[in-house]
């Protein structure tokens, strides 16, 4: 499941970004447009890393530490979705009241990064 969506993720930014530069760039101001790059390139990232969890949650040797990478890679998604997402539907709703997600989603992927360094520190000590 989680190759699924980190797949989906990746597949949302760049239909996004396309649409964002070929459409969406001439409607918006400079700031929106800036805005939408960042959750992009934020929604890319992450998807590599959830399909990169994923992957790695298939070897045999990863079963002590999946629950914890479970954890972190759906962090990773719901993250995403609160900041990429928000900022995706604010921009062209015009609906600036959409960003306050933006704050809890990254707040989200810094307690995922940290628990998949957390799962790299537990692993490393086994």
């Amino acid at each position: 499941m989680m190759l699924f969506a980190g797949a989906l993720l990746g597949l949302v930014s760049v239909a996004f970004g396309a649409w964002s530069e070929h459409a969406l760039q001439a409607s918006v101001s400079a700031a929106v447009f800036d805005s939408v790059q960042t959750a992009i390139r934020f929604n890319q990232v992450h998807a590599v890393v959830v399909v990169a969890i994923g992957l790695g949650r298939m070897r045999s040797d990863a079963a002590p530490y999946s629950a914890s990478l479970a954890w972190a890679a759906w962090g990773f998604v719901a993250g995403t979705v609160l900041f990429s997402f928000s900022i995706y539907l604010s921009a062209v709703t015009g609906n600036s009241a959409l960003n306050a997600a933006a704050p809890i989603g990254g707040t989200l992927l810094m307690a995922s990064w940290a628990l998949l360094a957390w799962a790299g520190i537990h692993s490393a000590r086994s």
